[in-house]
């Protein structure tokens, strides 16, 4: 069996506007189960294979209705983030 090589992400610093601050932590806790999960996938790991510092990612941008849940919207970030690490 072949091994994975590992991945650390740290992210320094996370900005989102128009966010009530008492959902942080779900959105958070929804973000890293779901960037978990993307970075699962062996075509994003083979291009993660070689260490790199990234100052700033631009992970675009995505919407939320009003009355979205933190979950859905920690999910929406992970998404972008990931799509801003495949480009």
């Amino acid at each position: 069996m072949k091994h994975q090589p590992s991945i650390a992400l740290h992210i320094e610093e996370l900005v989102l506007h128009g966010f009530p601050n008492s959902d942080r932590h779900l959105i958070a806790e929804a973000l890293q189960g779901e960037l978990s999960h993307l970075l699962a996938d062996p075509a994003i790991r083979a291009s993660l294979t070689t260490p790199r510092e990234t100052p700033r990612l631009d992970g675009g941008s995505f919407q939320v209705t009003v009355n979205s849940e933190p979950n859905a919207t920690g999910v929406h970030v992970a998404q972008a983030i990931h799509g801003g690490l495949k480009r």
